[in-house]
């Protein structure tokens, strides 16, 4: 008898369905990531941006959402802003779980929070 050698037909198809699994979950969950990578650097750049600093909490949010919408980023509304003062700055928090279908009943639901300093002056 020789010895076998590869994989059978049915090593093969399970490593397919295990590949194919992995990919469908990629597809549904990067863009995510994708969306939050823009977030997190809007909320890095609100540091250092000069247009906001002073202005009232509202205005504040006007100029958040209004990069989003530039961005394509409709997962975060002016709900999930919040901005608390104190002494010296405004603290802006975004805190949002984007949701969304995987395959046929499974869902998935991710959960990010971001923080920013923003000077009164």
């Amino acid at each position: 008898m020789k010895k076998q050698k590869g994989l059978t037909l049915i090593s093969w198809l399970a490593i397919i369905a295990v590949v194919l699994f992995n990919a469908i979950i990629a597809m549904n969950v990067v863009p995510v990531y994708l969306n939050d990578h823009s977030v997190k650097s809007l909320m890095e750049s609100l540091e250092s941006d000069s247009a906001i600093r002073g202005a009232t909490p509202k205005k504040i949010k006007q100029v958040i959402t209004k990069k989003l919408r530039v961005n394509n980023i409709y997962s975060v509304t002016k709900e999930h802003i919040t901005i608390k003062k104190s002494k010296n700055d405004y603290l802006i928090t975004i805190e949002y779980e984007p949701r969304g279908k995987l395959i046929g009943s499974l869902d998935y639901i991710v959960s990010f929070k971001h923080e920013a300093r923003v000077a009164l002056r």
